[in-house]
């Protein structure tokens, strides 16, 4: 019973750090949150899959799919253009595949997802602190 108690503990405390994060996060932050989380749920699912563990799978890519949605309805498309348009296209493509490799047991749309979501990732991280503080480029993409 204590280390029930103890773990139910850690995982407050946890639950009240990434709290903290989010709400002390810049929103270029908030989208690197959302990738990481983007990519360890499919991840996840991916683990699942191997296992064979039908409910987890399909919930670690109901999660996957929700921060996905998630990251597209945050795209201004208005202020950014072109790039935010194909951004969008390309959260869509990623889910649809990722209910694909759903209902086929494809690992292989899962690394196809997980790699695209480090693509835009890497790009997301490459971006220079004088965008990150006040630049507009971010602004413009996460309608800020």
């Amino acid at each position: 019973m204590k280390n029930t108690a103890k773990q139910g503990g850690v995982g407050e405390y946890a639950a009240v750090g990434i709290q903290t994060g989010v709400t002390e996060a810049t929103p270029h932050r908030l989208i690197q949150m959302l990738l990481d989380g983007a990519l360890d749920k499919v991840a996840s699912a991916k683990g699942a899959m191997q296992r064979k563990e039908i409910a987890e799978k399909g919930n670690y890519i109901t999660s996957a799919s929700s921060i996905i949605h998630g990251l597209h309805n945050s795209l201004d498309m208005e202020a950014g253009g072109e790039m935010a348009s194909n951004l969008g296209n390309l959260y869509d493509y990623m889910v649809r595949r990722l209910m694909e490799g759903h209902a086929a047991n494809d690992l292989a749309a899962l690394d196809e997802v997980a790699s695209l979501l480090h693509e835009i990732k890497s790009g997301w991280d490459a971006i220079p602190d004088e965008a990150i503080n006040g630049g507009e480029m971010v602004k413009s993409m996460v309608g800020t």
